[in-house]
């Protein structure tokens, strides 16, 4: 037995080097970073060690403004998209010819680059001097006058944000969801038919309940990928989040390293630290909800 132990290991071992080399200790440097005050990248020194630069982050009113907009794209975009992923995945699970067709169909927006269906967006909602954009003229239908969803009032824009955001996760959610709903013992359904049972207690009490590790999963992937968000931001608004207060918190931490107000890695570094902190608190407690909510 401890001749295999002993082989398990070797064949886990270059795994285990890729994780200590490219996550483990790139975090234990960030954190280290985040304590380390008035550090200058170009001689390598600072000036010493403190939490002035988590102090400085959190009373940046670009990051503040990050954290709101971060914080409203987990809340709007994670519920609602497991919800219609859910829904899209219950309808095509009950179509048996054309189910691999329309599956096909809705994955198309994963397998695209996400710049180019940020660039449609654009298109469809921009106001240019020649034209109000095809959402306003579909609005106009309706005698709403023309909005700016791109450069005009932040909740316009937030509207259009999570929008894309939620194009483009569902078709994930929905593959992962119809091969879960696939999985999910016939007898069941059978049974619930002889006692008569109405459709919406058997979803409520049989699909929901077979899937939920689907569904929680998807839920804890679902903010971190939130969470996470940038690409998403600048495909509609431009590099200069800031400007247009659409900036996230991973674009702040860009900004802090890379961009216009670029060369501070310590704050960099501290706002990567609170963000792994609010990620690892939702996760913690998604993790407690799920003791009592997901059947495996």
């Amino acid at each position: 037995m401890e001749r295999s132990n002993n082989k398990a290991w070797i064949y886990l071992l270059p795994a285990l080097l890729f994780l200590v080399a490219f996550m483990v200790y790139p975090l234990v440097d960030v954190f280290i970073y985040s304590f380390e005050e008035g550090y200058n990248s170009a001689s390598q020194t600072y000036n010493g060690i403190g939490i002035y630069n988590y102090r400085y982050v959190l009373r940046d009113p670009y990051f503040l403004q990050a954290m709101k907009n971060t914080f409203i794209l987990v809340a709007v975009t994670v519920p609602i998209s497991t919800a219609l992923a859910l829904v899209i995945s219950v309808a095509l699970n009950s179509i048996e010819k054309l189910r691999n067709m329309f599956q096909t169909i809705y994955f198309l927006p994963y397998v695209t680059n996400t710049l180019a269906v940020g660039l449609v967006f654009m298109i469809l909602f921009k106001q240019t001097p020649y034209t109000d954009g095809f959402i306003n003229m579909i609005l106009s239908l309706f005698g709403i006058a023309p909005i700016d969803f791109i450069g005009g009032p932040y909740w316009a824009k937030m509207l259009v944000l999570s929008i894309y955001t939620i194009w483009v996760v569902l078709p994930f959610k929905i593959l992962i969801l119809t091969s879960a709903l696939a999985s999910v013992n016939k007898d069941y359904y059978n049974a619930a038919k002889v006692d008569g049972t109405s459709r919406w207690r058997t979803f409520t009490r049989i699909t929901v309940p077979m899937i939920s590790p689907t569904l929680f999963y998807l839920i804890i992937t679902g903010f971190i990928g939130a969470f996470k968000a940038y690409s998403d931001a600048v495909a509609l608004f431009g590099t200069d989040l800031n400007a247009a207060e659409m900036n996230t918190i991973v674009g702040y931490v860009y900004d802090m390293l890379y961009g216009n107000s670029g060369g501070y890695p310590s704050f960099a570094s501290s706002a990567a630290i609170i963000l792994f902190a609010i990620v690892l608190t939702i996760t913690c407690i998604n993790l407690i909800i799920s003791k009592k909510n997901v059947h495996y």
